[in-house]
């Protein structure tokens, strides 16, 4: 998997509080009643710049981005270009003076460039928190700010994004710088240490999804071939799509769904509980045995872990999940799913290949379950008990 590290450079942004006001623009709150369900925050409490802010937000798509943070007013439009191999989901601060409001969650796709911001802005600082989507597994974007504001898990406005209330958590926001661009307008680009340009970019996040979806794709690089054509034929034709559909804008979208989709073939999970689930999994090649996680499953979603090759075993673990990613109990009890062989993990991502000692090496030991893949397929359902 490509790493990922700090900033690079004025326009590249590498993933390793307003004046209040009684009254919004009429184009805001028109914009906040189509996105968050009223009654999500007090925005009466905060003013904003009033026509500043009007243009600010009505454009917000998915984003991740850089920001002119000056004390002049930038007279520009704001575009950010995704250059990652991730899809991605980003929450914007505004922080002006003593006062700061966020808002998410926006998605860009990669080699895909969106404004994000539309007209004047007089903001002191423009900050942001990214996160790749819940089928990447444990988000493998770094955050690294220094300021903490709240967010939400669904679509969100909050004013008062320093004091968090129920349903909110504190996560680190960034600060961040764009370039101008030739078109006159401020762009910013999110990047790996790869450094992909476009067509690398949209290329190795299609290679990304195969090998989720369990097909050879890798190395995950942008460099096209014979495998990564084959793997995306394989994968097109089994679920039904047309091979010219690679090039369709929404492409991403319709293959996002298709990996979240039950499959005949390797393992799948799927989520049927109302909590988000987190799972591992572990293969036995008869030499080694490897545990790998966390893979994050949304409510009503199915995720292929990257099972690669031709184990002789499949193992698997999940286990519910609250906001704050501790272990859902149900009746005093985890909400999970395992069994008897004990392997090791970690609470933050891993990929552990040997298995002994997990307590004395700082892991902890879980149990997993053996997974029955003789008929070439398994899908696996976790629900309420």
């Amino acid at each position: 998997m490509a790493g990922h590290s700090g900033l690079r450079g004025a326009d590249y942004v590498h993933l390793s509080a307003l004046p209040a006001i009684h009254d919004l623009p009429a184009g805001w709150k028109k914009d906040v009643g189509a996105r968050v369900k009223p009654g999500h925050d007090d925005l009466r409490v905060m003013r904003f710049l009033s026509y500043t802010l009007r243009a600010i937000f009505l454009a917000l798509p998915a984003a991740i981005v850089c920001f002119l943070a000056s004390a002049e007013p930038a007279y520009a439009d704001l575009k950010l270009c995704n250059r990652m191999s991730y899809v991605v989901e980003v929450a914007i601060g505004i922080d002006e003076k003593s006062a700061t409001a966020t808002r998410g969650w926006f998605r860009i796709d990669p080699a895909a460039c969106r404004v994000v911001l539309q007209g004047t802005l007089t903001a002191d600082r423009i900050l942001l928190n990214a996160r790749a989507l819940g089928l990447y597994g444990s988000s493998p974007i770094p955050q690294n700010g220094g300021d903490t504001l709240c967010i939400a898990p669904g679509d969100f406005v909050i004013a008062a994004a320093r004091q968090c209330r129920v349903g909110q958590t504190p996560a680190p926001f960034t600060q961040i710088t764009p370039t101008q661009a030739d078109d006159g307008n401020l762009v910013a680009y999110l990047a790996e240490d790869s450094e992909y340009d476009d067509e690398q970019a949209r290329l190795a996040g299609i290679q990304r999804l195969l090998v989720i979806a369990g097909y050879d794709a890798a190395p995950i690089d942008g460099v096209d071939g014979p495998k990564t054509q084959a793997a995306l034929a394989a994968f097109l034709k089994s679920r039904g799509m047309p091979a010219d559909i690679a090039q369709a804008p929404n492409f991403f979208t319709m293959m996002i769904a298709a990996v979240q989709a039950p499959s005949s073939t390797g393992l799948t999970w799927c989520n049927d509980t109302s909590h988000k689930v987190m799972a591992a999994v572990a293969t036995d090649d008869g030499k080694t045995v490897t545990s790998r996680g966390w893979y994050r499953i949304d409510p009503g979603k199915c995720l292929h872990p990257d099972v690669t090759g031709q184990p002789r075993q499949i193992y698997s673990f999940a286990e519910a999940v609250d906001a704050d990613n501790r272990t859902l109990k149900i009746r005093d009890k985890p909400l999970n799913w395992g069994g008897a062989k004990e392997l090791c993990t970690r609470e933050s991502k891993f990929e552990i290949n040997e298995q002994g000692d997990c307590g004395s090496r700082g892991l902890a030991v879980t149990g997993f379950a053996p997974v029955d893949m003789s008929s070439g397929g398994k899908t696996l359902r976790f629900a309420m008990p």
